[in-house]
């Protein structure tokens, strides 16, 4: 079982902005080789800090205007929210260490 939620447009301020945990936001595509490289990567993130942190996917394609809202000009684009706001954004693919430190710096 996933512990990746996925937003849309319709729900992205619920289950990220309104959130009482840390989110880290996954803005991908399809078409995203690098994106499908780092997704198991966000998958153990997600397992591993499941209660701390949620671990949030977000199909740009498919919800255009949230990406645009964030001024997500490629993927993948990784930005970590806090209390609703942007606590940390990296653009590209990322090592698994670098991953848990973006996480564990919003705890």
């Amino acid at each position: 079982m996933s512990t990746v939620n996925h937003a849309t447009d319709a729900d992205f301020a619920a289950q990220v902005l309104q959130s009482a945990t840390p989110v880290l936001v996954d803005f991908w595509g399809e078409w995203c080789a690098p994106c499908k490289m780092i997704a198991p990567m966000l998958e153990d993130v997600a397992h591993d800090y499941a209660g701390k942190v949620k671990v949030v996917k977000v199909n740009i394609d498919q919800n255009q205007r949230t990406a645009m809202t964030w001024r997500v000009r490629s993927a993948p684009t990784l930005m970590l929210f806090k209390n609703g706001a942007v606590a940390a954004t990296q653009i590209g693919a990322v090592s698994k260490s670098q991953l848990v430190q973006m996480v564990e710096r919003a705890l």
